[in-house]
């Protein structure tokens, strides 16, 4: 009986050791998003060395990138293999940079993207851990988009940095950076325009956490960015930049269209069905702005 009052008396202070000490944070789900950093890290590179790139816009980019350097600045004369260039000129600067670490050559860009994948994963990854709008566990469903995957490092494309850098801005905004994160924000649209699909919610999330005073120097500084990325040409041809770079009246061609392949191509060019998407996205920012956003 004595040594079963003992080990009594020795069940709480054996419990309050193995117990987590109330209010520490719970570990896991940094732990599983470093081992899945590390192991998507892995499967890229056996995407790079086993599948085959898709050849898409990649030369496009480079014949773009050539003109600038050679000293274009008329946006209508910037052409592709696909087309005339519809980028803003953050495009051109980051791409630019691109030709100089790889040479514009396919692989070493492989390589590049790659890790840029993985920067981009991180900042993901940081912001479901910082939010916890998801189990821990649940963190393995954002490696496995196999269409990620190939935008990154199979495809090339513009979308990965523009993407990279929103996710970055998010990052900084979450931790109420706001003006850092306009800034970057401002850097993603630069890349690619359809970072503005992001920009009805971040304005009310800014008018709900700012002065407008606070709100107007920020949206000021993301303006300003446009302004210095877009100065060579502004300055010499300024209607033919503003006119190619930021046109929302573009019509895209179908036979490279993902979301809308299953609809007659007569269709997907028609302006009926450009306005209607219009009015359905809009409905929906209004019906998201009231039931969700403003919660």
């Amino acid at each position: 009986m004595a040594r079963a009052a003992g080990r009594a008396a020795g069940q709480p202070a054996a419990a309050s050791v193995a117990e987590k000490p109330a209010g520490s944070p719970d570990r896991r789900p940094l732990y599983f998003a470093a081992f899945l950093l590390l192991a998507d890290a892995a499967l890229v590179a056996l995407i790079i060395a086993f599948v085959r790139y898709t050849k898409i816009d990649w030369d496009a980019y480079m014949s773009q990138v050539d003109a600038f350097l050679e000293g274009e600045r008329d946006y209508t004369k910037i052409e592709g293999d696909t087309g005339p260039l519809v980028y803003p000129a953050g495009f051109l600067y980051v791409y630019s940079a691109v030709k100089f670490i790889t040479g514009g050559q396919v692989f070493p860009a492989q390589i590049l993207f790659g890790v840029l994948y993985i920067i981009n994963l991180s900042l993901v990854l940081l912001l479901y851990v910082k939010t916890e709008v998801l189990p821990w566990w649940a963190l393995g469903l954002l490696c496995l988009s196999k269409r990620v995957h190939s935008i990154f490092v199979l495809r090339l494309f513009n979308d990965c940095f523009a993407m990279t850098l929103l996710h970055a801005a998010i990052v900084l905004i979450v931790y109420h950076k706001w003006y850092l994160g306009l800034i970057v924000f401002s850097g993603a649209v630069s890349i690619k325009m359809n970072v503005l699909l992001f920009a009805p919610s971040l304005l009310l999330l800014m008018l709900k956490a700012m002065s407008i005073k606070g709100v107007f120097f920020a949206l000021l500084g993301a303006a300003v960015v446009q302004v210095l990325l877009g100065m060579p040409f502004l300055l010499l041809h300024p209607v033919q930049y503003i006119s190619r770079a930021f046109n929302l009246g573009r019509v895209f061609i179908h036979f490279w269209s993902v979301n809308f392949k299953f609809i007659p191509e007569k269709l997907f060019v028609s302006k009926e069905l450009a306005v209607a998407l219009l009015i359905l996205h809009l409905t929906t920012l209004v019906v998201f702005a009231h039931y969700k956003w403003l919660k």
